[in-house]
């Protein structure tokens, strides 16, 4: 064991405090193994392997988790989640919300998420808002996009669904009173 520290330690520590610098090398070298060993641990307990739901299973309800979802059967009903994919079978009727969606199946409803990435196989039937978005050649998409810096924190859609109609209506105001202005110049030329 002596050797072993003599080995680890370079010479001129050594001759300067060797019975100062010897207890912290090991102390150090294990600090730095338990650290290696407890980050896995640590990074490990807060997330649970992803969820998923297998092609037989169909759910009726909403679902929400802090962890990661694999959807490859039916939901009737909002998810939320942090990471969120929608397999090449899967079929999910509702709002989805996440910090990262990955879409090569099929979705009818709104699509919230920070990173939104649309496959080739994706069948989106919904608005999209998100921070950045990727679609792939072949995703079929009927819908809006819209960026947002934050896109779930936008909540049940009441703040995205009002700014369309109110600018919609601030638009519509000004077409209503040119309608009975061209006929007036009509008249003066008639």
């Amino acid at each position: 064991m002596f050797s072993k520290s003599k080995i680890n330690e370079p010479g001129p520590k050594q001759a300067g405090s060797s019975s100062d610098q010897t207890p912290e090398a090991p102390a150090s070298s294990d600090k730095s193994s338990n650290e290696r060993t407890s980050m896995p641990l640590t990074s490990n307990k807060p997330k649970p392997p992803a969820s998923t739901l297998s092609t037989d299973l169909t759910i009726v309800g909403n679902l929400r988790t802090t962890g990661d979802i694999m959807v490859e059967g039916h939901v009737q009903g909002d998810i939320r989640a942090h990471l969120l994919t929608v397999g090449e079978g899967a079929t999910i009727e509702g709002e989805i919300v996440a910090d990262d969606i990955v879409v090569t199946g099929r979705v009818i409803g709104r699509v919230r998420g920070l990173k939104v990435r649309l496959t080739a196989t994706a069948k989106v039937e919904g608005d999209i808002v998100h921070k950045t978005i990727a679609i792939e050649s072949g995703a079929h998409f009927e819908g809006s996009v819209q960026r947002q810096e934050d896109p779930l924190a936008s909540g049940s859609g009441g703040a995205a669904a009002p700014a369309r109609p109110a600018a919609a209506g601030a638009a519509s105001a000004p077409k209503a009173p040119m309608p009975p202005r061209s006929p007036k110049p009509a008249d003066a030329e008639a």
